[in-house]
């Protein structure tokens, strides 16, 4: 990974967080911890995401045992379920969630961001989930910009 790349993109204010890199590592989904989804247990929101790509449960196993990084990797070679497509941002919802809530350490970090813009900022062309040379959906921020807000409605009741 290129550092050069990592600061021209990177951008942390009193207002935004544009870019998971540095102190703000744990936003992405790289971040090794413990995520649970559809029963099973996963070392990263990365490994959880790609288990759902496909339906054969020796893959998800598989995925149970991968970094972030293989996990990715190996996520990119899995044959799709045909309604991948309609599935992938729930599935991704799912996945933070369960980050955010099983890790009560990431919730309160995560709550300490306050009302900060929140943006997957990325050099590799992610535009669906993230922003790179200015364009792109933010999927991933906008969804950890709602897990945030549903924390903080979870944490007043």
């Amino acid at each position: 990974m290129s550092q050069e790349k990592i600061t021209q993109i990177t951008i942390h204010t009193e207002s935004m967080i544009k870019g998971f890199f540095g102190e703000y590592r744990w936003l992405s989904n790289y971040h090794v911890c413990e995520v649970e989804y559809d029963g099973r247990l996963f070392t990263s929101s990365e490994a959880a995401y790609h288990s759902a790509k496909n339906e054969d449960s020796y893959i998800k196993e598989q995925l149970q045992k991968l970094s972030p990084l293989e996990s990715k990797q190996f996520g990119s070679k899995i044959r799709l379920r045909k309604d991948w497509e309609s599935l992938k941002r729930e599935v991704m919802y799912d996945c933070l969630k369960s980050k955010f809530t099983r890790n009560k350490d990431l919730s309160a970090k995560l709550l300490e961001t306050g009302s900060k813009y929140l943006e997957e900022t990325n050099y590799w062309d992610d535009t669906y989930y993230g922003v790179c040379n200015g364009k792109g959906k933010n999927i991933l921020g906008k969804l950890l910009m709602q897990i945030r807000e549903e924390l903080r409605t979870d944490f007043k009741e």
